[in-house]
């Protein structure tokens, strides 16, 4: 099948190459011609364990190609994802303008009967938006599918490749017949794909999102008070997990969740709650929970000093939003550097992939170490604030040795606490009460 994918960021991308791995033909357009030229060298935009790869071997095999004409790579497709930011407004609304001019440009340009699929996370409302600034354009008939993304940062290849379930909006036979095909190879172990009308695809994403937001900032507010009962959160978290009608997944405490989907997408989905008159208190609630544990770390480091961090050494393990990413946007780490730095602190950090993004946003505000070890050297504090893997398992005699004094704040639980006391550090973490 012939695919075209307009816009090139974290979700566009990662659609592109996974649908040329299956043998799809795929065009990968964007207006941003330094992007492109880099893609068309395999020189990604963002970090994605095993994308650069895929990219790679469907490039050269000629099924992936990316472009910045994009009036000719929506005239030679059959479907179109429109995978174009969808930025919050100052009002906390997704902003529709990129996805509504792509709109505009397949209508005048759509050369054969085409499905356009609006991949962005968009509110409920926005596949008759695209269709209304369709028609007045268009030449060919045209047919509207909502589909979703559930990608995960630094598990999205395997999350696209081996999905729990694929999420189609349809309205039409043709729409349900060319998705179904593009995606019958990702499904064939069984994963159902789940056909449903438009308006509930678009709010499935909202919803799922939220939910997962939500279980986050319980789960922190369930540890912060575990801290003042004398309680682990580690022991609740098993309790609770092993409950079917709960689970396990999304329940490990934190620095609070950040990211480009829960942010942005709890915004939006509260805007449109208040809007159709049906406002939902429980996000506002998740959204303030969230915006008090970012600031989590920097109490637990104050405290550890009596409040007179000016003049220390803060090293920083982590600096993404979370693993296996580059992403910055609302990083918890963003949030602590700046009370760090207003304290009269310095702050020193390591992160395996998203050093340059954090230079890019804040400068050399802070000092970037070539290694996490080289952070800790001279520190008279260590926090990690991201849980990649290499941070797991360090030696700690090592870390021990470099530190100035051994504080060490962990805001991923990724140590034992009796093991860390035991070795002689200062160490404090998230809702485990008997530190």
């Amino acid at each position: 099948m012939k695919v075209t994918v307009v816009g090139t960021g974290y979700v566009g991308l990662v659609v592109g190459a996974c649908l040329a791995e299956t043998g799809n033909d795929v065009i990968c357009a964007d207006v941003d011609t330094k992007k492109i030229e880099g893609l068309n060298q395999d020189i990604l935009p963002i970090y994605e364990p095993g994308l650069e790869e895929y990219v790679h071997r469907n490039r050269v095999a000629g099924r992936l190609a990316f472009t910045t004409d994009i009036p000719a790579a929506i005239a030679a497709a059959d479907v179109i994802f429109i995978a174009v930011g969808t930025p919050p407004d100052e009002d906390g609304s997704a902003d529709l303008k990129h996805v509504l001019a792509v709109a505009d440009q397949i209508g005048k340009h759509a050369a054969r009967e085409v499905v356009v699929v609006t991949k962005s996370t968009v509110p409920v409302g926005t596949a008759e938006k695209v269709a209304e600034a369709i028609r007045p354009h268009a030449k060919v008939p045209f047919h509207m599918c909502s589909n979703p993304e559930f990608l995960k940062e630094g598990a999205a290849v395997d999350d696209f490749m081996k999905p729990d379930r694929v999420v189609v909006g349809v309205a039409s036979d043709v729409a349900r017949e060319r998705m179904g095909e593009l995606y019958a190879p990702f499904v064939r172990t069984g994963k159902p794909i789940i056909f449903m009308d438009i308006p509930s695809a678009e709010m499935t994403k909202y919803a799922a999102n939220a939910m997962l937001a939500t279980r986050i900032s319980f789960m922190n507010e369930i540890a912060n008070l575990c801290e003042r009962v004398g309680a682990n959160v580690d022991l609740v978290r098993k309790g609770i997990g092993s409950d079917a009608r709960i689970g396990p997944a999304f329940l490990f405490p934190g620095p609070g969740y950040g990211g480009s989907c829960f942010p942005k997408d709890v915004k939006a989905l509260m805007r449109t709650s208040e809007e159709r008159g049906a406002p939902m208190g429980v996000l506002k609630a998740v959204e303030a929970a969230n915006e008090r544990q970012k600031h989590r770390l920097f109490e637990k480091v104050s405290a550890a000093f009596g409040g007179a961090l000016r003049g220390k050494r803060i090293a920083l393990w982590g600096l993404a939003f979370k693993a296996n990413t580059d992403d910055m946007r609302e990083s918890p780490a963003l949030v602590l550097i700046d009370e760090l730095l207003a304290a009269g602190a310095t702050v020193v950090a390591h992160d395996p992939a998203a050093m340059h993004e954090t230079q890019r946003r804040i400068g050399d505000r802070i000092t970037y170490a070539p290694s996490n070890y080289a952070a800790a050297e001279g520190a008279d504090a260590l926090v990690i604030v991201t849980d990649w893997n290499e941070y797991r398992f360090p030696d700690f005699a090592r870390v021990k040795a470099a530190l100035k004094t051994p504080v060490l704040i962990d805001g991923r639980n990724l140590y034992d606490p009796a093991k860390m006391q035991g070795l002689g550090f200062t160490y404090r973490s998230i809702g485990r009460g008997g530190e």
